[in-house]
């Protein structure tokens, strides 16, 4: 049975997208079978990315390690049950194409709440939630005091991910492995940065998270985006030489995959 990485957060701009790529290019390069969905049916970032990576490469004549990308399929009207969702039905019928060829499976969601979102949550065996180092951001698991040190509450994702535990708990399945990505981190020790890792170091431990460092605001993302390209890609097209923030990004990634403690998995590369 494949082991399901979901990557949600119910906010654009967090780098969801990104780190989906990455971690699954990167399970790809490191031998392991890999399938790829994207829930955002209107935006397909992930979708994109993907059908990029396969056209450059066929235009390129290469063979490079990648993920195995599937739309969801169309569901046929005259297999739902009554009062069955017909996107239910889309999510199991992708997840049932996908799981007897991969060991694992990346979903990214989209920036929003949707049933199909809500459905992915409850089968992740690993929730990557990439979360800018931000207090707006922050809102989204938590509500703070004005000082932000005083926890006042979790907040609506937070909450939908506790029912998909409750879900999962009821089906007698493994508990959710929730890691908290933190983007965008700046370079210097500023008083929001301490914050915020004080905030999400005390609210991992009310509700049940573990919290690791992600991706710095990089150009090369942007830049490798029309090819369908990651960074762990750049030499076999011909990129020699790294500088020192492609060098900087791939330790970020490494550090990243290390840190899902995924079953199988050794982070060299």
């Amino acid at each position: 049975m494949a082991h399901i990485i979901v990557v949600g957060n119910e906010k654009g701009g967090a780098g969801k997208s990104t780190v989906s790529m990455h971690v699954a290019t990167a399970l790809a390069r490191l031998g392991h079978r890999v399938g790829a969905l994207d829930l955002d049916l209107r935006q397909k970032t992930f979708g994109r990315y993907a059908e990029n990576r396969a056209t450059f490469l066929a235009k390129s004549a290469l063979a490079l390690p990648s993920a195995a990308y599937i739309d969801l399929p169309e569901p046929d009207p005259a297999t739902l049950k009554e009062g069955e969702n017909p996107y239910d039905q889309r999510l199991s019928a992708a997840i049932a194409l996908l799981d007897p060829v991969s060991d694992f499976i990346v979903i990214d969601c989209p920036g929003s709440h949707t049933r199909l979102s809500q459905v992915a949550h409850s089968l992740a065996d690993t929730l990557i939630t990439p979360l800018n180092d931000s207090f707006i951001d922050f809102d989204l698991l938590a509500h703070v005091d004005g000082d932000g040190k005083k926890i006042l509450g979790p907040s609506v994702y937070s909450e939908m991910v506790w029912s998909a535990r409750q879900l999962r708990a009821q089906a007698g399945l493994k508990p959710i492995d929730w890691i908290v990505v933190r983007n965008r981190l700046g370079a210097q020790q500023m008083v929001n940065k301490e914050k915020m890792g004080r905030a999400l170091d005390n609210l991992a431990k009310r509700i049940g998270f573990r919290v690791a460092p992600g991706f710095n605001e990089r150009v090369i993302f942007r830049e490798l985006f029309p090819r369908g390209l990651t960074l762990l890609d750049l030499k076999d097209i011909g990129v020699k030489q790294l500088n020192i923030s492609n060098v900087a990004a791939r330790q970020e990634l490494r550090d990243l995959v290390k840190a899902l403690n995924l079953p199988g998995v050794e982070a060299k590369f």
